[in-house]
């Protein structure tokens, strides 16, 4: 009843993992599979080793958390032996990968994106990060360089392209026209929201970086208004991301657009098994409305 085809590609269902440090390892990408998720997608991969922003990176706030890691990572080759040890049992559980990359400039990120390419199925460009300095929404915040970034990865690989979003813009539709007009397949949205915490016994920012971005509940309405824009202007899937805590967030997302939506924060909040939970909520939804879920994506629109 879940099963969705996103360019070409068979999910046995639309409730995947969003990028973040529950991707970390290739154990970690397991113990989600298991959780019910329809794919997975990685922890933001460079080239080299990076080890982040200094503690502390993450912090709960009202209605969610604020978080500044620092795109930590091991570097894409070492990497690639996380995902080689798991990939096999994922086929089996018939869960996707999405290849969560970054880099510094589009040579960096086709580099990593070539190496990337025969271990997943989607490769999901992050420039939208709000907290690494160089990276991420540097990219994402300027239409030229997002433009020049999509259109080099998509010369280097075959398998679809999406690019993820940052919120931290005026004009979201420009940026989104830029990548779309270099080629991508899909559109990511969105990514954190920028965002700080005072402790005020130590008069001082809470976060090591003193601003990080804010994911969780807080920012649900903020992704749900983004997709609505993204599905009125453009012909391309859109995977939803930030807030969904349950099977009516998602619906939500994809009435608004989303094609299939990414889960972080709220496994916190309802587990490892949180991917079968919002599936069965999304199940439950479609028998009693008598709806496919081909039929609720963009359905508000109508």
């Amino acid at each position: 009843m879940l099963k969705t085809n996103i360019c070409g590609i068979e999910f046995k269902n639309p409730v995947f993992l969003a990028s973040g440090i529950m991707g970390e390892t290739g154990s970690a990408l397991k113990r989600i599979a298991k959780g019910g998720a329809g794919a997975v997608t990685t922890k933001s991969i460079g080239l080299n080793p990076n080890p982040g922003h200094k503690n502390p990176t993450i912090v709960e706030v009202y209605g969610g958390f604020l978080n500044a890691m620092g795109l930590p990572n091991p570097g894409v080759d070492e990497y690639l032996e996380e995902i080689e040890k798991v990939r096999d049992e994922l086929n089996r559980m018939d869960v996707r990968i999405i290849g969560s990359i970054y880099g510094k400039d589009e040579e960096e990120f086709a580099e990593v994106a070539k190496k990337m390419e025969r271990y997943v199925d989607i490769i999901e460009l992050n420039i939208s990060c709000p907290h690494a300095k160089g990276y991420g929404a540097t990219i994402g915040q300027n239409p030229d360089l997002s433009y020049d970034v999509c259109k080099a990865v998509k010369k280097a690989v075959k398998i679809p392209v999406f690019a993820k979003l940052t919120p931290n813009v005026t004009d979201i539709i420009e940026i989104a026209q830029a990548v779309v007009d270099a080629g991508v397949d899909g559109l990511v949205a969105i990514n954190t929201v920028r965002g700080m915490a005072i402790d005020i016994r130590a008069k001082k920012p809470i976060l090591a970086n003193k601003f990080g971005g804010l994911s969780g509940k807080a920012i649900k309405s903020i992704g749900i208004k983004v997709v609505w824009d993204l599905y009125e202007n453009f012909d391309v899937p859109i995977i939803g991301v930030g807030g969904i805590m349950s099977g009516e967030d998602a619906i939500e997302y994809m009435m608004a657009g989303a094609s299939a939506v990414q889960i972080g924060s709220g496994v916190y909040y309802r587990g490892y098994d949180i991917f079968k939970k919002v599936c069965d909520e999304i199940i439950s939804f479609l028998k009693e409305e008598n709806l496919t879920l081909e039929e609720i994506v963009g359905m508000a629109h109508e």
